[in-house]
């Protein structure tokens, strides 16, 4: 049986509002530019602060830039794959790296935990009951009680 027609059948509804405001999918990332070419953060603060649903501060240092998201809209990942593919140079030390792959694994993880159906955790039993009933099989006895019994 697919997931979809348990949950069906269990009378779940899953349809989530697509932007919904729940814990923590309001995302707050720094991102860090090379110092060379300079003046590139300034230049990637024009270009973020088109998107819609980003908001775009700068940082305390001047090679950085703080960027507010919903993981419903975006990823740090795309963001940075937006930004290195319109030719700028992000920091790329040993640390950054690290750090910002720990930050793409959990926002994929948060954005596919997101967007699939509620798991059935209680009343699974409930469902293949009436997916039985609901079938024909070969324990039916279509012969009313009362000439089943003996007496």
């Amino acid at each position: 049986m697919r997931r979809e027609t348990a949950y069906k059948l269990a009378g779940r509804n899953h349809d989530h509002a697509p932007h919904t405001i729940s814990g923590g999918v309001i995302k707050r990332r720094e991102i860090r530019f090379s110092e060379f070419p300079p003046e590139q953060a300034h230049q990637a603060w024009r270009a973020l602060a088109v998107l819609k649903g980003v908001k775009v501060e700068r940082g305390d240092d001047p090679h950085t830039l703080i960027v507010h998201y919903s993981v419903l809209d975006y990823t740090l990942e795309s963001l940075e794959a937006a930004l290195v593919e319109a030719g700028f140079h992000l920091e790329e030390t040993l640390l950054v790296r690290i750090h910002h792959a720990l930050i793409h694994y959990v926002e994929d993880t948060q954005v596919h935990n997101l967007k699939s159906p509620e798991r059935l955790i209680k009343q699974s039993h409930q469902v293949y009951i009436k997916a039985y009933d609901a079938h024909p099989h070969g324990d039916h006895d279509d012969t009313p009680i009362e000439l089943r019994e003996y007496r």
